[in-house]
């Protein structure tokens, strides 16, 4: 079900979201019932929360949007947002959230994970799911609160391929990587990224450096602007807003960025000729399952993950800046992925003894 629920969406969801910051219309959904036939999530609550960076991200946070307004167009539930400022935000957003005893919750971000798994718990009767996280259960296992559903993704599979990308374009042979928020989740990005560069390029030097936020855009322009000033060409980002500084640095100097989640050429035109390629997340896939099977009474507390096998981690060209060999490489590097070949680090320790594999 989740397969032919993935080939559905990726069907019709052609250009992402865009919320808050004046972008293009909403994805399409499929449509709803007939004229005058009641549609099943009709009298039904979903609400989203969302994490630090907020609506307008034209990333993480705007992509769960985009899957939840989908399945509203198609099952016509009324969906609500709540924004998190902070951190602290988090339990409290859950409370009102539940006031309206919806049919379900989705809470955006790993950050949200205890406050989450906490609810779930005291809340048995009202279905919960979290994007990254995962709570007290196995990676691809299930967990003791049933009621809560983790959507997880293969991030290092998609970042090692638009490594390999960095790696073979940069002409410095220095890279840089801004992640979020130094966490185990964002890591991975990291380590697959580099894992990426390392297997085309070794003589290639990442820079890495982390912004302690997911929304500070004048922090991400600032670093960026000091890893170009040490000779990177090519900088990947992992930190929601904070990649649009890094695209207005590489705008200003003229040098390659790569975005996230999103295909962020598309989510921010007045950037994509300096955007090599986007490293696609589809989380608005996973929302769009998720809030589907609560309304249609089919929804299981497990964790769903998503990668490149199943089209939920993949490489985003909306700037058409990759070339013919680039994207034959990245191809390549896809394939012997899926088939199993190697498996892509997602630690630290494991990029340390990455042998790169001949394929």
């Amino acid at each position: 079900m989740m397969k032919k629920a993935l080939t559905v969406l990726l069907v019709f969801v052609l250009v992402f979201a865009l919320v808050g910051c004046g972008g293009d219309a909403p994805v399409e959904s499929e449509e709803g019932a007939e004229e005058g036939e009641a549609l099943p999530g009709e009298g039904m609550v979903v609400t989203m929360i969302t994490d630090t960076g907020g609506l307008g991200d034209k990333s993480f946070n705007d992509l769960a949007y985009a899957g939840l307004e989908a399945a509203q167009a198609e099952l016509g539930f009324e969906l609500k947002i709540l924004q998190s400022a902070t951190e602290d935000d988090y339990a409290p957003n859950i409370q009102t959230a539940l006031e309206d005893e919806p049919a379900l919750i989705v809470c955006v971000g790993f950050m949200m994970e205890q406050a989450t798994v906490d609810a779930a718990a005291e809340n048995p009767d009202i279905n919960f799911a979290i994007v990254d996280g995962v709570g007290d259960m196995d990676y691809d296992g299930e967990q003791d609160v049933d009621n809560l559903l983790g959507l997880k993704f293969k991030e290092n599979e998609g970042s090692f391929l638009v490594g390999v990308a960095a790696g073979l374009t940069t002409e410095t042979n220095k890279i840089g990587y801004i992640g979020g928020m130094e966490f185990p989740t964002i890591i991975v990005f990291e380590s697959g990224f580099i894992a990426g560069v390392k297997a085309v390029n070794p003589d290639a030097e990442v820079y890495v450096e982390y912004a302690d936020s997911f929304g500070d855009i004048a922090k991400g322009k600032e670093i960026a602007t000091a890893q170009y000033n040490k000779g990177a060409d090519v900088i990947y980002h992992a930190a929601g807003g904070v990649g649009l500084g890094l695209f207005q640095a590489a705008t200003e100097n003229d040098f390659w960025a790569i975005g996230v989640d999103a295909d962020q050429a598309l989510t921010s035109p007045e950037n994509a000729d300096n955007i090599l390629c986007s490293m696609l997340k589809r989380v608005d896939t996973s929302t769009y399952i998720a809030a589907k099977s609560a309304i249609e009474g089919t929804f299981t507390g497990q964790v769903q993950t998503f990668g490149l096998a199943d089209d939920g981690i993949g490489v985003g060209d909306g700037g058409e800046n990759l070339t013919e060999e680039l994207n034959a490489e990245i191809e390549k590097w896809k394939t012997a992925i899926i088939e199993g070949q190697f498996d892509v680090p997602a630690t630290r320790e494991e990029v340390e003894v990455f042998e790169v594999p001949e394929i």
